[in-house]
C-alpha cells in the first residue's frame, strides 16, 4: 500500500506533468527583446495562468526543499535543513555555510551584465527543470539528501533559461552549480587518511631545515632531542578542511579572473598543491615554535589559530601569485596592450615619375 507520502509525491508530480504540459505549448514571441530589458513572450505573460503557474512551482520548490521532513536519521530533516546540518567539523565543511553569499555574490558581480544579456526565453529549459524533478524524485524515494540538492541547480538553471534565454543561463551556469562544491563528499572524507600520512612527513622533513630534529610513528611525530610532547597529525591537521576551504575560494576567484578557460582551470587545480603544502607549512611551524618557544602555546593556541594567520595569507599570495604570472601582471594592473594601427600612406607621383 502507497504511505501517505508516496501518494503527496504523486499528486505533486502530476502537477508538475501538468505545469510542463501548460508551458510547452504555450507559443513563444518571435521578437527580439531591448538589450538590458527582461521581457518575457507577451502571449506568455498575458495568458492569466501563467503566472500562477509560476508562484505554484516556486511555491512546490519551497516546500520540497525547505518545508517537506524526508531526510535525516529519522526522516526529521528538510533537504536544505540537512544540508545546514552537515555542515559541521565531523564532515570537514564548516565553510559551507559560506557558499550562498559566495554565489549570491558571483550573481551581483554579473548583473550588469546579465541585465544586457536577457533576450527570449526557451522551452528547452524545461529540459534542465525535468532533469532536476527526476533527481529530486530519486532522492525522495531512495532518501538520498545529496542527489535532492545536486537537483536545486538543475531546478534553478533550467527555470533561467525559460525565463530569460541561453545567454543569461550561460552565464549562470557556474554559480549556481557552484553549489555542488557546499554538498559533504564521503569520498573526500575518505582521503584524510592519505593526507593525514603526507602531511606526517611533509612535517617530518620540513622541520629538519629549521633544525628540528624529529621521528616518526605512524601520523605521530615525536622530537629526538627537544623537550615538548609528541604531536600526532589528527584528523583536524590532515588539510582535508584547508583544501575543502581553498577550493571553494579559488573555484570562485576563476570565475571572476578575466583569463582563458584553460588558465580559469589551471586555477582552480593550484588550490591542490597549494593546500598541501600550506598545510605542511603550518603543521612545521607548530613544531618549530615548540622546539624554541613555548610547546604548550604552540600546541594550543598557535594550533588553533595558524590556519587564520598563516595558511589562508600563504595560500592567497601564492594563488595571486598564479594568477598574475596567468595574467601576465596584477589582475588590477594589466599591462595595456599596444594597439597597432595600420595605416596606409598615398605618395602623389612627382613630375619625374610622370
Amino acid at each position: 500500500m502507497l504511505t501517505a507520502g508516496g501518494r503527496w509525491a504523486i499528486l505533486c508530480a502530476e502537477f508538475v506533468t501538468q505545469t510542463l504540459h501548460f508551458l510547452l505549448l504555450t507559443p513563444v514571441n518571435s521578437r527580439k527583446p531591448v538589450p538590458g530589458s527582461a521581457k518575457i513572450s507577451p502571449k506568455i505573460s498575458s495568458d492569466p495562468l501563467f503566472w500562477p503557474v509560476i508562484v505554484l512551482s516556486a511555491a512546490a520548490l519551497v516546500w520540497f526543499y525547505a518545508l517537506e521532513p524526508r531526510f535525516g536519521v529519522d526522516r526529521s530533516e528538510s533537504a536544505l535543513s540537512w544540508l545546514k546540518s552537515a555542515w559541521n567539523g565531523e564532515t570537514d565543511y564548516e565553510h559551507g555555510i559560506l557558499f550562498p553569499f559566495v554565489i549570491t555574490g558571483l550573481i551581483v558581480y554579473k548583473f550588469k551584465e546579465l541585465r544586457a544579456a536577457v533576450s527570449q526565453g526557451s522551452a528547452w529549459g524545461l529540459l534542465a527543470v525535468f532533469v532536476g524533478a527526476v533527481f529530486y524524485a530519486i532522492a525522495y524515494r531512495t532518501l538520498q539528501p545529496r542527489i535532492a540538492i545536486g537537483a536545486l541547480p538543475f531546478l534553478l538553471w533550467g527555470a533561467a533559461w525559460f525565463l530569460w534565454g541561453w545567454r543569461v543561463a550561460k552565464m549562470l551556469l557556474f554559480p549556481l552549480f557552484f553549489f555542488w562544491l557546499a554538498v559533504p563528499l564521503p569520498t573526500f572524507q575518505q582521503a584524510t587518511t592519505h593526507l593525514q600520512l603526507l602531511a606526517t612527513q611533509m612535517a617530518h622533513h620540513g622541520s629538519s631545515l629549521f633544525g628540528v630534529e624529529t621521528y616518526t610513528d605512524g601520523t605521530t611525530i615525536l622530537p629526538v632531542k627537544g623537550d615538548w610532547a609528541p604531536l600526532s597529525i589528527a584528523h583536524g591537521c590532515s588539510g582535508i578542511r584547508s583544501l575543502m576551504a581553498l577550493l571553494m575560494i579559488s573555484a570562485a576567484w576563476a570565475y571572476v579572473a578575466k583569463i582563458s578557460l584553460w588558465k580559469k582551470v589551471l586555477l582552480f587545480l593550484a588550490a591542490f598543491p597549494l593546500a598541501i603544502i600550506g598545510n605542511a607549512l603550518r603543521v612545521i611551524s607548530i613544531f618549530v615554535i615548540a622546539e624554541y618557544g613555548d610547546a604548550k602555546w604552540a600546541s594550543t593556541t598557535w594550533h588553533d589559530w595558524s590556519g587564520l594567520l598563516l595558511f589562508y595569507p600563504f595560500s592567497l599570495i601564492l594563488l595571486l601569485g598564479i594568477h598574475s604570472i596567468l595574467e601576465g601582471g596584477f589582475p588590477w594592473k594589466r599591462s595595456k596592450r599596444r594597439q597597432v594601427r595600420r595605416s596606409v600612406v598615398t605618395q602623389e607621383p612627382s613630375p619625374s615619375d610622370v
